[in-house]
């Protein structure tokens, strides 16, 4: 067993993990040097369960409502501005008018009952959704078409409010999260923050928990240097393959949970529309469904710090998950997570200094002979090993995990395609956030169980 494999499998203790999120911020005056001289400053969210009170639960529920109220009216206003012809309203204005000017009215006099500092960032989040708009349609965002913003909803099943360093807010010396107009909550610490955070966004989910997430800046952390290189294909039999011959196999979570899923669910259809029942359905559903993400995201996260600390150049091929997700496999494809898993991977390797690089999805790693390169023809799925007339008989995944480490270390060579440092690095997809008995059960390598 290699040293990824014999790492995984005997890392048995839980921890909640925290990181989410790795945006490099270029500041010239820090004491971080990357492996290319820059100085270099990294922002990280670090999600931390919050246990508030009934009363602190109502000021929440409030202030979530005021955020939301703004942020649709200032929609509304813009919306409105567009359809009569009249010139965009700048951001000033519109804070006026749906924040300063309302709050004297009678219709909104109760927006003074909550901070601030919660009902601007409503508008900063309109105004980034707006400006993504726009790059998007003049095609200065890359990537997928960005939708107009939307109206939020009571209904929704995420609420969330922001506070910045405006608001004062404040982490105890006893551990409790003090928050304007709100109180202390009771916050579970897994770890202590590396810095002091800028912000703290204070998050409902549809199962009715409750995360605090805060924005801090840290330094980067370079791991010592290793010789080894992998190449990792992505499959459904075994979620991946290494290059070194590794196979993890794919632990299925949605499709473990399946038959607990269905009876809720069916439990919920039976629920008169508008009933408490059906309240507490509907909750039970979220929560079955929020430990199959939970579950997933720790597993993720950890295979994926492991393959990181273990290999100095990791090479992915770069999939259409979107284009897959439409196919017959689609709820298999979901399940298995390979857009975060990457994400995942391509943030850690710039933060601890790692070499990461996205093969070309067109290459054609499983049809081309890891020996003498011939590309034979397309091959159906059923087929897992195929012998080339050079005489080498092949594993398919395996073969095509080799291709890809060849290919991905051409290009870096050739500085063609192959991001060494990635100027922006994406964040994962989701909030970190971990279920103490999801991590022990959820390890999987070639031979050895998922559960």
């Amino acid at each position: 067993m290699n040293t990824l494999c014999r790492n995984f499998v005997t890392k048995t203790k839980w921890t909640c993990i925290a990181k989410i999120q790795c945006l490099p911020v270029r500041i010239p005056a820090c004491s971080a040097i990357n492996q290319h001289g820059t100085l270099l400053y990294v922002q990280f969210r670090y999600n931390f369960r919050v246990y508030p009170t009934p009363g602190q639960q109502i000021e929440l529920a409030r202030a979530f409502g005021c955020a939301r109220v703004v942020f649709n009216d200032a929609l509304r206003l813009r919306q409105q501005a567009r359809e009569q012809g009249l010139p965009y309203i700048s951001d000033v204005n519109l804070s006026k008018q749906v924040i300063t000017q309302a709050k004297r009215t009678e219709a909104r006099a109760w927006l003074g009952e909550v901070s601030a500092v919660v009902l601007q960032q409503a508008l900063a989040d309109l105004n980034t959704a707006y400006r993504n708009f726009f790059a998007s349609v003049t095609g200065k965002r890359k990537g997928r078409k960005v939708a107009p913003p939307r109206f939020r909803s009571r209904k929704d099943n995420r609420q969330a409010i922001r506070f910045t360093k405006n608001s004062r807010f404040k982490v105890l010396d006893n551990g409790r999260l003090r928050l304007p107009k709100i109180g202390d909550l009771a916050v579970r610490w897994s770890r202590p923050l590396p810095s002091d955070p800028s912000s703290v966004a204070i998050i409902r989910d549809a199962s009715g928990r409750y995360f605090a997430s805060f924005v801090v800046q840290t330094t980067d952390e370079p791991l010592p240097k290793t010789d080894s290189q992998v190449g990792i294909d992505l499959g459904l039999t075994h979620f991946a393959v290494m290059s070194d011959g590794t196979k993890i196999a794919a632990p299925k979570f949605l499709r473990r949970a399946a038959r607990k899923l269905k009876r809720l669910q069916q439990d919920l259809s039976r629920k008169q529309k508008g009933s408490a029942n059906r309240k507490k359905a509907v909750k039970k559903v979220a929560r079955a469904h929020a430990r199959v993400a939970d579950t997933r995201r720790d597993w993720q996260h950890k295979l994926s710090t492991a393959i990181i600390r273990d290999n100095q150049a990791v090479y992915v091929e770069d999939l259409c998950v979107v284009g897959l997700g439409r196919t017959r496999l689609a709820k298999s494809v979901h399940d298995a997570g390979w857009a975060s898993f990457t994400g995942m991977l391509e943030y850690k390797a710039a933060r601890y200094g790692r070499i990461f690089g996205r093969v070309d999805r067109w290459f054609p790693s499983t049809r081309m002979c890891s020996q003498c390169g011939r590309i034979n023809g397309k091959m159906a799925l059923n087929v897992r090993s195929w012998d080339c007339p050079c005489g080498a008989t092949h594993d398919r995944d395996l073969n095509a995990a080799i291709n890809v480490l060849a290919a991905g270390q051409a290009d870096k060579s050739n500085d063609r395609g192959a991001h060494v440092r990635p100027g922006l690095v994406p964040a994962a997809r989701g909030e970190a956030v971990t279920h103490p008995d999801a991590a022990c059960s959820t390890r999987s390598v070639e031979g050895i169980s998922v559960l």
